[in-house]
């Protein structure tokens, strides 16, 4: 028995699509920024960085608890902690006194984590930094991925930032 060099074509094809597809790492999710929130209920609070002193790559996240979504950092144990049943007012408490681990910690930004059906999955609590050290306040990247019911959190410095922080001079070469 032959098979049509049409149909072998149309089966490689469709394997190359599945097997790509599975490597995507989801649905990508949005951010915005708010300026003060009423946030009630509890958060399993995760925070990450602040491993050492100065630590730029620093953040903590809000996972909202009783929704179907959980939030996992991509990243390896030790570069996070993660505190469970945290009322809203202590995590966003704790969130701050966290992210001052760096001397030139200013601030922080405050933004909503968002499913593309418009549900408020969470929050995100953010450095700012004194501009004038490193020619911006914000310094890191974060993207969150929904593959099932699991947000894939990826973190880490902004490519001008590594630049300037571990490539010398600060500009981006190509």
């Amino acid at each position: 028995m032959r098979i049509p060099k049409k149909a072998v074509s149309h089966a490689v094809c469709l394997s190359v699509m599945l097997i790509c597809f599975s490597c995507t790492p989801g649905i990508r999710l949005r951010t915005q920024e708010v300026r003060d929130t009423e946030a009630a209920g509890t958060y399993t609070t995760i925070f990450y960085g602040c491993t050492y002193y100065d630590d730029l790559e620093s953040v903590v996240f809000l996972d909202r608890d009783g929704d179907r979504y959980t939030m996992a950092p991509y990243a390896p144990d030790f570069r996070y902690w993660v505190v469970k049943g945290m009322a809203a007012k202590e995590a966003f408490a704790k969130a701050e006194e966290f992210l001052h681990c760096s001397a030139d910690f200013q601030g922080s930004q405050l933004r909503e984590i968002i499913t593309p059906g418009g549900e408020r999955v969470g929050y995100e609590i953010r450095p700012g930094y004194y501009s004038f050290v490193y020619g911006a306040g914000d310094l890191i990247s974060v993207d969150y991925w929904l593959k099932g019911d699991t947000i894939v959190v990826q973190i880490s410095l902004t490519p001008w930032a590594e630049n300037l922080l571990f490539g010398g001079s600060g500009a981006i070469e190509e």
